[in-house]
């Protein structure tokens, strides 16, 4: 009887070899979305930072395909979450105890925020033109929306936030507060450090959850 063993070594090699090749094109999209924006950044150009043919690039995903992969890695670590409860960015945290709690996650925000700020403008002005963009940049405001909702039960549930008959108005002053364009405006743009940013989210944060 002829073993399996050898067919199945190669055949986890290769979708080894598969995944190493899409971070590494991932990673280079990123650097070069983030750097040169989305019209400036060809196929071409991505195959050579990442240092693989056009061709593979190309059966790997559609450059407006690379531009979401891209900041969805960036900020979260994950690629097509549901929710950003499934991603890197959020492991362990619903496990932290109530005092730290808040804390935990305004510290992984902020970190995500400052990663993949860069790129989330460069998505925005991507989707004024590029449908499969657009409807990507939906589908991540609704889940922003979905999960700052389910923040906000989240903290009222564990007492560290007033009880509030409109959730979904305490979530959508947490969404902007939490948002990347923050940061941006803030950090890129004004110049603070990180420092006085993540002490300027605590306190607005805190504020609003205690109103």
């Amino acid at each position: 009887m002829v073993s399996e063993a050898p067919r199945a070594y190669r055949s986890e090699l290769r979708a080894q070899q598969a995944l190493e090749t899409r971070r590494r094109i991932i990673e280079a999209s990123a650097r070069l979305f983030a750097t040169n924006g989305y019209q400036a950044t060809t196929i071409a150009a991505i195959a050579r930072e990442a240092g693989v043919s056009s061709e593979t690039v190309k059966s790997a995903s559609s450059k407006a395909e690379l531009l979401i992969s891209a900041f969805e890695v960036t900020f979260s670590g994950s690629e097509g979450a549901d929710s950003l409860t499934d991603t890197e960015v959020a492991a362990g945290v619903l496990d932290v105890p109530d005092p730290g709690f808040l804390d935990a996650v305004l510290t992984q925000i902020a970190a995500a925020n400052a990663r993949g700020h860069a790129l989330w403008t460069v998505l925005l002005g991507a989707a004024l033109s590029d449908p499969v963009v657009d409807a990507a940049l939906q589908g991540m405001l609704a889940r922003r929306a979905a999960d700052n909702i389910a923040f906000v039960t989240e903290l009222v549930r564990r007492g560290l936030a007033a009880h509030t008959q409109d959730v979904a108005g305490t979530a959508a002053v947490l969404s902007f507060l939490l948002s990347p364009e923050a940061y941006q405006q803030l950090v890129a743009q004004s110049g603070w450090s990180p420092e006085r940013y993540r002490a300027w989210l605590r306190a607005a944060v805190a504020a609003e959850l205690g109103r």
